[in-house]
């Protein structure tokens, strides 16, 4: 899937909850009162009767019920956000715009409006001037139409731009090193979706942008479902206490029967020794690798080829390889020390193995690939220090920082709809909340 070929993703992709939707069951109440009094004044033929705000202009004729209005929808996130949930919120539109006519019937009104809107993974800047913003919808059209739809609406960008930054702001903490999507178990099961789409937008636009190569691994075949991919894992601490404990057995039951595709990463803190555990799970592993390699089973050998190592310690817990200096930012959880030896441990594990002067090269080589996958509380901050050190961790594994609503310095990741313009006679006219107008962005596209 490519989000620079121009393409949307089709309405049925998100499995719109549209008959609760046109009546207003999502949306907040004051959207519902408003639509009420306008239809009501629309019924009654009410012509406007206040003081306008355009004082060059007769209102006296205005139909308030039909008014005809110009909103924009931005987002308040700085400086730069990546857009994503924007094809959801066309879908929602598409099937939720209109009306319930005298009969009950829906009328659909959406061929009626107006729509500009840029595409899923496009950036866009905001600097905190709210007369200087890059909408990222537009829509014209006779308000109480899609009025209801503006809760749903800032809800699905909020969210799904939201991530789609996090993600990309971590790829760039991360110097382009493959993240592992797993924030699946922090949010509520119906988000992994868009969740997992949301990522993958960040991933191809980081690639792109910085010509980078970083890969989409995401954890559950629903984090996949908008985009074609499927979750992919490795063995969990729950089936290590399945097989008693044992690590390497784990592992060597998981290489056995799991198809080929699916990498053998091993989670290495079981014991709180990950310097010993990698070391016994290498060893049974590559016996095994050898042997088949021997009798020139190339294919089964594959099966024992051991992709990565994945420590994952707690925070709280001092793994047994690491030297206590008295500091819990530096002797606990997944730290910089504990990688460096692990890493020293992989590249040096062959050493202890009873090999034949011929097969030092290929074990050396096998060891010298074993990837670090680094997991348990990575975000951007801690990613950066890693960084910075040279930290030897080829992948990072990143759960609930992704959709931490404050993980980049407290930032509003609100959007906002305002109308700012209204049409009069076939002639638009600014009518705003103060602070607001009418704003253009060159990667807004006419859908309609």
């Amino acid at each position: 899937m490519s989000i620079f070929n121009g393409s949307r993703l089709p309405k049925d992709t998100f499995k719109i909850d549209s008959e609760r939707m046109r009546r207003g069951w999502y949306s907040d109440a004051y959207f519902i009162n408003t639509v009420r009094i306008l239809e009501k004044l629309a019924d009654e033929g009410y012509r406007f009767n206040g003081a306008s705000d355009l004082k060059a202009i007769d209102c006296s004729h205005v139909n308030n019920g039909d008014i005809i209005v110009e909103m924009q929808f931005f987002t308040r996130r700085k400086p730069v956000s990546l857009i994503a949930g924007v094809d959801e919120a066309l879908a929602i539109l598409e099937e939720c715009s209109g009306y319930y006519d005298q009969q009950g019937e829906f009328v659909n009104t959406f061929d009626q409006l107006e729509i500009e809107a840029v595409h899923d993974g496009t950036f866009a800047a905001y600097e905190g001037n709210p007369l200087e913003v890059q909408p990222v919808l537009k829509i014209r059209g006779r308000y109480r139409d899609f009025a209801l739809l503006e809760t749903p609406i800032l809800g699905v960008l909020t969210d799904a731009t939201r991530v789609a930054t996090n993600v990309y702001n971590t790829l760039v903490a991360a110097a382009g090193k493959d993240i592992l999507f797993f924030p699946a178990r922090f949010a509520h099961y119906k988000l992994q979706a868009m969740h997992g789409y949301a990522y993958s937008l960040a991933v191809q636009a980081y690639n792109q942008k910085h010509d980078k190569n970083s890969r989409i691994f995401v954890s559950t075949d629903d984090q996949g479902g908008w985009w074609g991919g499927k979750g992919g894992g490795t063995i969990a601490h729950a089936s290590i206490a399945c097989f008693l404990g044992d690590t390497a057995e784990t592992m060597m039951q998981f290489s056995r029967i799991m198809p080929m595709e699916v990498p053998r990463i091993v989670l290495v803190d079981y014991h709180n020794d990950c310097i010993g555990e990698v070391r016994k799970v290498m060893s049974r592993m590559f016996e095994k690798y050898l042997s088949l390699y021997r009798e020139g089973m190339l294919e089964e050998a594959r099966r024992y080829k051991l992709f990565g190592a994945r420590p994952d310690t707690s925070g709280n817990m001092r793994d047994v390889s690491v030297e206590p200096i008295g500091d819990k930012r530096l002797d606990c959880g997944v730290n910089p020390r504990l990688v460096w030896q692990l890493r020293k441990a992989m590249d040096s594990a062959y050493l202890d193995w009873e090999l034949k002067e011929a097969d030092t090269a290929l074990a050396k080589q096998w060891c010298s690939d074993v990837k670090i996958i680094a997991t348990g509380g990575f975000n951007i901050q801690r990613i950066k220090q890693f960084e910075e050190l040279g930290v030897p961790v080829d992948i990072y594994g990143v759960g609930s920082s992704l959709l931490d609503n404050s993980s980049d310095n407290n930032t509003n990741n609100d959007y906002t709809a305002d109308i700012v313009q209204v049409s009069i006679d076939n002639h638009w006219h600014h009518i705003a909340k103060v602070g607001r107008q009418s704003s253009s962005n060159a990667n807004l596209v006419r859908v309609r």
